[in-house]
């Protein structure tokens, strides 16, 4: 499956990222089909080739949620943003199990009236 993603370019604290498609499986830094574009963080400035994108997504590339957000974002492609940092696990089943000792205090209340 290919995959369209960011892969990590410049010096420590000056990071820059190319825009590229390649196979899911191989590795991040290795060898991808076609560069697609660059996005630089710290200057928010990006230039992507919106043609050869359109072609890739047309022909089942998919993309990484932060490639997702960042091409909507620039107008390449509609759609809704993706939610890349979800809360973890944890977090959600504490506050679960919060708002379950709630309601038990108010079924408990409740029977005592």
């Amino acid at each position: 499956m290919l995959m369209i993603r960011l892969q990590r370019r410049g010096k420590k604290h000056q990071v820059m990222y190319r825009l590229g498609v390649g196979e899911k499986r191989s590795k991040l830094n290795g060898e991808q089909r076609e560069y697609l574009g660059w996005y630089n963080p710290h200057k928010d400035t990006s230039e992507f080739k919106k043609d050869r994108i359109q072609y890739w997504i047309n022909q089942g590339a998919q993309l990484s949620p932060t490639v997702n957000n960042l091409l909507v974002k620039n107008g390449i492609i509609e759609g809704k943003k993706i939610a890349v940092h979800n809360k973890s696990k944890k977090s959600t089943e504490a506050e679960a199990l919060k708002e379950g000792e709630a309601k038990v205090e108010e079924k408990k209340e409740e029977l005592k009236a």
